[in-house]
């Protein structure tokens, strides 16, 4: 029988200073109980429907001269994202870290990394937010610690530690040698000590431990650290990486109902202050994770590179996103790449600079169903900085100017993207027909007609390098019609509802006469109609 675990509020008081010292903490870690206190969040109803933009604190804006982005430099640029139309905020991980640098070796769930302010900076970042009418949501990784987590590092250094099942571990076997995730075996030695050849679990790899999440200790922690960060005001989570909180075997590690019943659970409680949202991180299964009982919506893996292809022309890459959601949950997370270089390079580099195919891709996912989740810097058409490895390349400061004085006053952490002259927020402001300027357009959209932020999705049809479908909201309604080919197309449909006028391109708008459309190569036009057809 595994040790029993004393409740948080006692295992709060046994941390010692000499452990936060011997693991470079300033203090112990906080495991104190934090009351549920579900304040409805300022923000109006259904802003979760409007476009996020997912933000890389580090790589955002630079406010104190040290080269790195913070918080203060991202609430220096709220003015920017509420002019470009973005509703949300997804920032990646900002607590204390192992890394400094992604975050997701997390060191302390209740603090903020240093190089990105205090507590104080966080609170002023809601709040001034909220003030825009702009949520903000925060990665939160359920799933493991850093191996410098103050709690690992006692749990390492001895079996009696009552940390020790707050981890997984077990003793060295021939059943752990079966196991193999993405070409490694998760096993690690737990200490140098020849007395202890215990193994711990790190499915992300040995400096970061996986939690034991069958102990109702760390699923009481992470719960208190969840309400901590909503009792200050934050808007939601996204939950990093959920199909793996629950391993049952080597052959059984992936997508267990387990870790499905846990993620909604732990859903359930930041649904249960009002006007707050979840999205989940699950690329097994993402259409189940978006159910309403377990995530209520989570990233679209796949449609991504669907949307790509489209965007080049690809006619069966075209059907397969006009088939998407008629199957899939509506609010799905959407996108065209993230952090990660598993969902592909930066939009420019996939595109290899080819703008017409960019917008045609902005469009289509920033007018389908879903919730759209914006890489910073793809609005401008950044690319991604080569010759760095793993996900740095999409990593880099944001391109406000041409050159990386626009990001920090000295020389940044990582450089600047290589297109930065050409492609950066400044330039492109002034440019009518810049990518920047397409964004804000297509946003507009979304956001002036509210059946292409929260609408039906209806009659969608693929016509060779042509895309349609409706969007539908009580009365209103909105018609998309995307041609992807180099040629114009000429097509005709069904009757049309009354009073049909174009909204976009805005220099064309009149009412549409007839069941012909007439679409310009590489183009998208949207008609919108308030009567029923």
């Amino acid at each position: 029988m595994k040790k029993q675990c004393a409740p948080p509020s006692l295992l709060a008081l046994s941390l010692s200073l000499a452990l936060a010292a011997a693991t470079g903490h300033a203090a112990p870690v906080d495991l104190s109980p934090v009351p549920q206190r579900p304040s409805a969040s300022p923000l109006r109803p259904g802003w979760a429907h409007g476009a996020f933009m997912e933000i890389f604190v580090r790589g955002y804006q630079d406010s104190d001269g040290d080269g790195i982005g913070d918080l203060r430099g991202l609430t220096q640029r709220l003015d920017y994202l509420k002019d470009l139309g973005i509703k949300g905020i997804w920032l990646m991980p900002i607590f204390t870290s192992a890394d400094h640098d992604h975050g997701y070796a997390t060191t302390d769930f209740r603090s903020i990394e240093p190089a990105y302010g205090s507590l104080a900076d966080f609170d002023e970042l809601i709040k001034q937010a909220h003030a825009r009418g702009i949520g903000v949501i925060i990665d939160y990784i359920l799933n493991h610690s850093a191996q410098a987590h103050p709690l690992f590092a006692e749990a390492r250094a001895s079996k009696t530690s009552p940390y020790r099942d707050w981890f997984v571990w077990r003793e060295p076997s021939d059943e752990l040698k079966d196991w193999d995730i993405w070409g490694k075996n998760p096993w690690y030695a737990g200490s140098d000590a020849s007395a202890d050849e215990s193994r711990y679990f790190g499915t992300f790899g040995p400096h970061m431990p996986d939690f034991n999440l069958r102990n109702p200790a760390v699923v009481a922690y992470h719960r208190d650290s969840l309400r901590y960060w909503l009792n200050r005001g934050l808007d939601g989570y996204r939950l990093d990486a959920v199909p793996h909180l629950i391993e049952n075997s080597a052959k059984d590690w992936n997508d267990q109902p387990e870790s499905r019943r846990l993620t909604g659970e732990f859903s359930g409680l930041i649904r249960s202050y009002p006007r707050r949202h979840v999205v989940c991180e699950a690329t097994a299964e993402p259409k189940v994770y978006a159910a309403p009982a377990i995530c209520g919506s989570a990233f679209a893996f796949g449609l991504e590179g669907k949307i790509v292809k489209a965007a080049k022309g690809d006619a069966e890459a075209i059907k397969a996103v006009g088939q998407y959601f008629e199957s899939a949950p509506l609010d799905m997370a959407t996108m065209l790449s993230n952090h990660d270089i598993f969902a592909g390079a930066r939009a420019w580099d996939q595109f290899a600079g080819n703008e017409a195919q960019y917008k045609l891709a902005a469009a289509t996912y920033l007018l389908l169903p879903g919730t759209p989740f914006i890489y910073y810097g793809e609005e401008v058409g950044m690319a991604g900085v080569p010759g760095l490895a793993g996900d740095a390349p999409l990593r880099s400061p944001m391109s406000w100017s041409a050159d990386a004085s626009g990001f920090s006053n000295v020389a940044p952490f990582r450089p600047a993207s290589p297109n930065a002259a050409s492609h950066n927020a400044q330039r492109q402001q002034a440019d009518p027909n810049s990518i920047l300027n397409f964004y804000k357009a297509m946003l507009s959209l979304r956001n002036s007609r509210p059946e292409l932020a929260r609408g039906s999705y209806r009659l969608a049809f693929a016509d060779g390098q042509v895309l349609g479908f409706q969007r539908r909201l009580g009365g209103r309604l909105s018609l998309v019609l995307i041609n992807y080919g180099e040629q114009a197309r000429r097509i005709e449909l069904g009757p049309q509802p009354g009073g049909l006028k174009r909204q976009y391109p805005a220099a064309a708008t009149r009412a549409q006469r007839g069941r012909r459309f007439e679409l310009p190569p590489q183009s998208v036009q949207v008609f919108s109609s308030n009567a029923a057809p």
